[in-house]
């Protein structure tokens, strides 16, 4: 038998408002209440649970222990809550009034653009919200909800996803690159010489370097396209996604580094649903498109 629940939601949010704020009133001003009605809500939930949360020392509220460990938890249900929210509105609705997409950038633009040219006749009226990412960025959008759909290489654990294929990571540089002039083919320890350019993992706590080489030099950037125009200018070499090169290395503004082995290597890409038990007409259907687009890859 479930027991009535002794503290709101609303208490709940106050609790979390006044850590991350630092005060009442900056809580009250976020939360857009007064600063007794914060206040309020703070003393009825220590009151309903017999604990203290917050210590004053000045005038600073200051987290107890206790609140700490009560405002990490209270985050979670927070979020829980609102992520549940979203769920009922969504499935009160027959389409989607925006579709929330998280794209690797392994996957060039233009092929995500054919994608959402496609989606767009079949739903001229439903907005999209493209997310570009990198490395765990596309991980973290989906754990935290912030997407609806995902194309990604990192399967975060819980989620299913299905398989679209493999991207070619490739290894470049300029012609006139110096790792072009050694006439031999090219070692570890050669590249650890020459400036690396890589992409920046686009998560939260950025946990993933990819491909990096342990080079003495390294050039960390924010987009493929801008270490694609980087690597075009000589400024060092690269392993990019085979599709942002096909022209280059067709007229010779990039060539393949002669390297012993690993000069190309393969990357499998899945599409992701949020959640996929509630997805609605227009996220199945961006779906469908995404498959046979990337399938044909």
């Amino acid at each position: 038998m479930s027991r009535e629940m002794k503290v709101t939601l609303e208490q709940w949010r106050a609790l979390v408002a006044v850590i991350e704020h630092g005060g009442y009133a900056r809580a009250a001003e976020h939360l857009g209440k007064s600063q007794s009605t914060v206040s309020y809500a703070i003393s009825q939930l220590e009151q309903a649970l017999n604990v203290a949360v917050f210590k004053i020392e000045g005038r600073r509220a200051l987290a107890t222990p206790t609140g700490e460990s009560l405002y990490r938890r209270a985050k979670h249900l927070l979020a829980e809550a609102e992520s549940l929210e979203g769920c009922a509105e969504r499935m009160g609705q027959k389409i989607e009034p925006v579709v929330r997409l998280a794209a690797d950038l392994l996957v060039p633009g233009g092929v995500v653009l054919d994608c959402l040219e496609r989606f767009a006749e079949h739903f001229p009226a439903t907005r999209v919200d493209v997310l570009e990412s990198v490395l765990s960025g596309t991980e973290d959008a989906l754990v935290q909800k912030q997407v609806d759909l995902a194309i990604t290489a990192r399967m975060p654990p819980g989620f299913m996803g299905d398989y679209l294929g493999d991207v070619s990571l490739i290894g470049v540089a300029a012609p006139g690159h110096p790792l072009h002039q050694m006439g031999r083919s090219i070692s570890q320890e050669d590249l650890r010489h020459h400036r690396q350019l890589i992409v920046r993992d686009s998560g939260i706590h950025r946990r993933y370097s990819a491909g990096w080489q342990e080079a003495e030099q390294r050039w960390t950037l924010a987009h493929i396209t801008t270490s694609l125009a980087a690597v075009r200018r000589g400024l060092g070499y690269a392993w990019l996604p085979g599709g942002y090169l096909q022209d280059d290395l067709q007229n010779g503004t990039l060539k393949r580094l002669p390297v012993v082995q690993g000069g190309e290597r393969k990357v499998a890409l899945y599409l992701v649903f949020s959640e996929p038990d509630i997805a609605g007409p227009a996220t199945k259907t961006l779906a469908g498109i995404v498959k046979t687009r990337l399938e044909s890859l």
